[in-house]
């Protein structure tokens, strides 16, 4: 079995440095990349998710352990692709329109992509249209809306009329997450997901998938 240990804990530390090098170390050695992110990023993301939720890291931890992944991910992918590995999943994520918060969004995308899924970021400000189009696109079985502005929850509301509206009701769940977002609020507008923090958010797409 592969010795991934200098990559769990360079993801861990939020070494980017460290994490592209034994990517690439791995890689050389001939290790599956399959392996790479399952055996290697994976559960480093989990362990500094589980952290976050203990309190025994915060959002700078998370944001440098997410910037490690990326790094990883610019070596993976290719090679994932080449190899035509499927994806535990697919998912959308962005912040609806008329918000400009991306932290939330940021770590979620890290998170989800760390533990297998293919994830397709449309940035902040997304319009239910383009929800819509990507969904449709990406052939997306999740989509992932983040707000951080009370005065911008409706437009998670538009989102999902907008999902429904395109016949995508059943093919595509939506889960909901940020500050002023409760588990009330996803019931009342029909979404089929409520994370309350980012490091929710792998546990609760596989459930909405499987």
């Amino acid at each position: 079995m592969a010795d991934l240990s200098k990559l769990r804990e360079a993801v861990i530390n939020g070494n980017e440095k460290g994490a592209s090098a034994a990517a690439k170390e791995a890689v050389a050695a001939g290790v599956d990349p399959v392996i790479v992110v399952s055996e290697g990023v994976t559960p480093a993301m989990n362990e500094v998710g589980k952290r976050f939720e203990c309190g025994e890291a915060f959002v700078p931890e998370l944001l440098i352990a997410s910037r490690a992944t990326k790094a990883v991910f610019e070596i993976i992918r290719p090679l994932l692709a080449k190899k035509g590995a499927q994806p535990v999943g697919r998912v959308v994520v962005g912040t609806v329109q008329g918000d400009l918060h991306d932290i939330g969004k940021n770590l979620v995308v890290a998170l989800l992509e760390g533990g297998g899924f293919e994830v397709t970021d449309l940035g902040v400000n997304v319009t239910p249209e383009k929800f819509v189009q990507a969904a449709k696109d990406r052939k997306a079985q999740v989509v992932g809306l983040s707000a951080l502005l009370t005065t911008t929850m409706p437009a998670m509301k538009a989102t999902v009329d907008a999902l429904k509206k395109a016949g995508l009701q059943g093919q595509v769940k939506v889960m909901i997450g940020g500050a002023p977002v409760t588990k009330t609020f996803a019931d009342e507008i029909g979404a089929e997901g409520y994370g309350e923090t980012a490091a929710a958010a792998v546990g609760l797409a596989t459930k909405l998938i499987a």
